[in-house]
């Protein structure tokens, strides 16, 4: 289930920056994070932090709660 919920959030995360057609490497500059980390979240390979998740979603100019509305895939 963890790797699901994982898998799933940065699925999620991806989206949303191509929404706003932004690489990796401007989502990671506008949220103060190491562009690695943000593959490693859409890869669902990071457990993103409470704090982590806000400054995403503020880089993205969404609310929070926006980054946590996504269906877990393989869930059962």
């Amino acid at each position: 289930m963890e790797d699901h919920l994982l898998t799933s959030f940065g699925t999620h995360l991806k989206s949303l920056r191509l929404e706003r057609s932004f690489s990796q490497e401007q989502l990671a500059f506008k949220a103060d994070m190491d562009r690695t980390y943000v593959s490693g979240i859409e890869r669902g390979q990071r457990n993103v932090s409470l704090i982590n998740i806000f400054k995403l979603a503020e880089a993205l100019d969404i609310p929070a709660k926006q980054l946590l509305d996504f269906t877990v895939e393989g869930s059962l």
